[in-house]
């Protein structure tokens, strides 16, 4: 049901509210004065405090712990006690962040309510942070190619264990949006997902930044490491980590805690580690730019992401997605892709993937006429419309070569733009084209292209 830390230094009191507590079904853990109480949460977090407020022979009372824990784990709930209470006291209390406050002798049944109550307002806390936290269809992945198909298979497969996973791949290819599909069908889906860019942090930030900072000037300020506590940290670009960060990140995966900067205290975290890289790593380690021991540890589970130009077939599908959340999220209008667009689209070459198809898709919704289908006018931001006002796509290669030689460079070229829309499937190239499969091979191969070398030959 729960984690309970009872803080009180009367032994007595200490174990009669954890008898009572554990009859109802929580887990408990006692602790007498404040470095006890300090160690515990450190450690790991509980999922609520019973604190009393004079603790003697302690070097910080109730009132001064509580403000700590508040500091460092604002969403631990937690209840004051107290046989000297009063007003005055409740009130402080109250403002520095507890929950309630019962005055010793306490009525069992009353702290049962208060602790039921506080539990259940931390809970729901704690969700609707995880609701703002997460991105419109950050984690949902589309399409019907053999690419994509093979990437999910391979997902599906790691969810359910905690190993660490290493995605590779082009820029833009949905590296995250993968690894938040695994997180969000894993049993830590209800837990924090973490990402940290390592090339958007200053080298000589990170270290502040991954394990938090202390001091008494400013309290406790919580790292990324401890806000992804009990669920995912997901490196992305991880070979920019400063090498030093390095080190003290291998002895984190190894150890699973940490001081923070500045601090003296261990803080325990239960992790899953993910990370992501466009680079090669295992060059990088060659060239000394990034740790052996660290690429071992991370790279348990080796996932490559398809880019764009391998999965050619989902694009029409992945457009259409992006028009519906386009829609939904910024209000741009909804609109149709016509058959030309989609072919237009699945044979451009992708630099940036998935977010340049994006960029392309919301740029259409902005500046096209909101009232009719997407069309190649729109996805042709470069043409250059002729006396008649048509688009002129002619390239400059086919202008300057007699008519024979410009169509059969058409030809090859529209032929394998077509074979690279279907994924290398010839059957699939020859329904669309209008061609028979064996008319269509003897076609290629008198313009001189060789069929043997293509993928998926249907």
């Amino acid at each position: 049901m729960g984690d309970i830390l009872i803080v009180d230094d009367e032994r007595d009191i200490r174990e009669l509210i954890s008898e009572i507590l554990q009859d109802e079904g929580f887990t408990t853990r006692l602790a007498a004065n404040s470095d006890q109480a300090m160690a515990e949460v450190n450690a790991d977090p509980p999922a609520l405090m019973i604190l009393d407020i004079w603790l003697k022979d302690s070097k910080m009372d109730g009132i001064d712990i509580l403000m700590s824990v508040k500091r460092s784990n604002p969403d631990i709930p937690i209840v004051i006690i107290s046989g000297h209470g009063n007003v005055e006291i409740a009130v402080a209390a109250i403002k520095q962040g507890a929950y309630d406050f019962i005055e010793k002798p306490f009525n069992i049944d009353k702290l049962m309510v208060v602790i039921g109550r506080a539990m259940e307002t931390s809970r729901l806390r704690r969700e609707n942070q995880d609701l703002r936290r997460r991105e419109v269809g950050a984690s949902q992945l589309l399409g019907d190619s053999a690419a994509y198909r093979a990437l999910c298979s391979q997902l599906e497969k790691v969810t359910q264990s905690n190993a660490r996973l290493m995605f590779t791949g082009p820029s833009g290819c949905g590296k995250e949006a993968a690894a938040r599909f695994v997180h969000e069908n894993s049993e830590r889906a209800s837990a924090p997902f973490v990402t940290v860019t390592s090339a958007a942090v200053e080298p000589d930030r990170m270290e502040e930044v991954l394990f938090g900072r202390e001091g008494a000037d400013r309290g406790v300020e919580p790292g990324l490491l401890e806000q992804a506590h009990g669920g995912v940290v997901f490196f992305d670009e991880v070979a920019d980590m400063p090498l030093g960060t390095q080190s003290k990140l291998l002895r984190v995966l190894v150890e699973q805690q940490f001081i923070r900067t500045g601090g003296a205290d261990k803080v325990r975290v239960d992790l899953r580690v993910m990370s992501a890289t466009t680079q090669d790593l295992a060059a990088r380690v060659r060239e000394g730019l990034f740790r052996q021991e660290l690429f071992d540890r991370l790279n348990v589970v080796p996932i490559r992401v398809p880019g764009l130009e391998e999965r050619r077939e989902d694009i029409p599908l992945l457009a259409e997605h992006f028009i519906e959340i386009l829609h939904s999220t910024q209000g741009l209008p909804r609109r149709a892709l016509d058959d030309a667009a989609k072919a237009h689209l699945q044979t451009l070459t992708w630099p940036g993937n998935i977010r340049q198809l994006r960029n392309m898709i919301e740029r259409a919704l902005i500046l096209g006429d909101a009232g009719k289908p997407i069309d190649l006018a729109d996805l042709q931001s470069d043409s250059t419309p002729d006396e008649e006002g048509r688009s002129v796509l002619l390239s400059g290669s086919l202008a300057t070569l007699p008519l024979r030689e410009a169509r059969e460079l058409f030809e090859r070229e529209y032929l394998l733009a077509q074979i690279n829309r279907f994924g290398g499937n010839i059957s699939r190239t020859a329904s669309f084209v209008g061609m028979e499969r064996s008319a269509l091979h003897r076609k290629l191969k008198s313009l001189g292209v060789n069929t043997a070398r293509l993928s998926g030959k249907g």
